[in-house]
């Protein structure tokens, strides 16, 4: 539910939809929720100075009912 939310989210921000990926790891100290997205769209999602993504994360954060979570914006050359 979480990284549908998030992919929703992310989606509406970019200018290359399609491209989005959201996929989710269980970790020990919670839920790991990483996003992909166009190269050209990466500082769409990140924002002037993390703002943009503070703000995703504090969403997410919000409608998590099972605990913490940490989204984090995934560099595509990372691959």
């Amino acid at each position: 539910m979480l990284a549908d939310a998030l992919e929703h989210l992310v989606r509406g921000i970019v200018d290359h939809p399609d491209e989005v990926r959201v996929s989710t790891r269980s970790l020990r100290r919670g839920e790991l929720l990483e996003v992909r997205v166009h190269p050209e769209d990466l500082g769409r999602v990140i924002g002037r100075s993390g703002r943009t993504a503070r703000a995703l994360r504090t969403v997410v954060g919000a409608l998590s009912t099972s605990g913490p979570v940490r989204v984090d914006v995934v560099d595509t050359d990372r691959r």
